[in-house]
């Protein structure tokens, strides 16, 4: 089922089921966990507080959203997603996320502009840092402030799914890359939301979204 983007919500006035599902779906997606991170329903249960009940339901939804993978024996993970799957999803986000940025250029007012580069200055924090996962957060929300503004809920929501199934292989990413800078197309993005270029926000965000994956995929 597509889900459309929501709002932050208050955790603890969730349902179990709910509580553990938005955790978990966070923690991949920010890349808290590896590529190929075994994960037990008992663990999850004893992890979040719940009976075995919730933590099996959650994992069944992630499993469906792609954010964990079973194996026949039944061994619940992380994905390790092989080159070709790179390369797939990659393609996917450099043809959905040009065309949000697209729809979202002419409702980005200056407001907007100032909050991304506030988030684009705690990148450049948590690269000074060497925190991957703050880097990995903070990035996916300087793109969602934006696509946000797009007002097309049903493509974030597919977009947010890409996020989803490559949030542990990003980690290792940041990992093997040791990024010392911010990344340079940032830059690119916001000269171009002030300007109000269209092809020139869309080859950045082509480029941001894909030159990363490529160190995974080559």
């Amino acid at each position: 089922m597509l889900r459309v983007p929501r709002q932050p919500v208050d955790l603890s006035q969730l349902s179990a089921h709910d509580r553990v599902y938005r955790s978990l779906r966070t923690q991949v997606m920010h890349g808290e966990l590896p590529p190929g991170q075994a994960l037990t329903l008992r663990g999850i249960a004893q992890q979040f507080g719940v009976s075995m009940t919730p933590a099996r339901e959650a994992v069944q939804r992630l499993v469906a959203e792609g954010a964990l993978s079973v194996s026949g024996s039944g061994r619940v993970a992380t994905p390790e997603l092989s080159t070709e799957r790179i390369e797939e999803l990659a393609s996917i986000r450099a043809l959905l996320e040009p065309e949000l940025g697209s729809r979202a250029l002419p409702r980005a007012h200056p407001a907007l502009i100032d909050r991304m580069e506030a988030i684009n200055a705690a990148i450049t924090d948590a690269v000074t840092r060497q925190d991957s996962v703050t880097y990995i957060r903070s990035n996916l929300e300087f793109h969602r402030t934006l696509y946000l503004r797009a007002q097309s809920p049903a493509m974030l929501a597919l977009v947010e799914t890409l996020w989803l199934q490559l949030g542990p292989t990003m980690r290792t990413l940041y990992g093997r890359l040791r990024r010392n800078t911010p990344p340079h197309q940032h830059r690119s993005i916001l000269s171009a939301l002030k300007a109000g270029d269209d092809p020139g926000l869309r080859l950045a965000l082509r480029t941001d979204v894909t030159q990363g994956l490529r160190h995974l995929a080559g």
